[in-house]
């Protein structure tokens, strides 16, 4: 007896079980028509997913921010996030967070670390928008959390 499904050519099976490729970029096509518009952060976006991230009230000092106060291109800022932590078993960060008010999204970044890190620094490059604040939370060891904000303004937007 002859297995039909293994003689006949893989394209024709395809066709035969599935989409055609026309089929397939036709839905495709009308998937995007009805997609639902980008997301846009807005502050109050930004402060619910820092809540949602730190379960604690944030306060001011620990955490520092380099980030260039005018950005030509949005398309890639250069950023470093560096808290002020021993790095000890007994005293160190576990996370840094990393958000925009103005982004389609505003979770840029998280960053897990623990004593072995050695340093609680990042450098990373980002996207923005738009001019903007940008904000970086780290969450220590004993619970805590630090926060740091920094204002800055982009001439040619980075995310469409």
């Amino acid at each position: 007896m002859k297995d039909t499904a293994m003689s006949e050519p893989l394209h024709l099976a395809r066709r035969e079980h599935g989409l055609s490729r026309r089929q397939a970029v036709a839905a495709i096509g009308t998937a995007c028509i009805f997609a639902p518009a980008a997301a846009e952060a807005t502050p109050d976006t930004a402060r619910r997913l820092l809540s949602e991230l730190v379960k604690v009230a944030p306060k001011a000092g620990k955490v520092r921010i380099d980030i260039p106060e005018i950005a030509e291109n949005g398309n890639s800022v250069p950023i470093a996030v560096a808290v002020d932590s021993p790095m000890t078993p007994t005293d160190h960060v576990r996370a840094i967070h990393i958000i925009s008010e103005r982004n389609p999204l505003p979770g840029v970044a998280s960053f897990l670390l623990g004593p072995d890190n050695g340093k609680a620094e990042v450098h990373l490059r980002m996207r923005l928008a738009e001019s903007q604040t940008v904000i970086a939370v780290a969450e220590l060891s004993d619970g805590s959390a630090w926060v740091a904000t920094r204002e800055v303004k982009v001439t040619i937007g980075g995310c469409n």
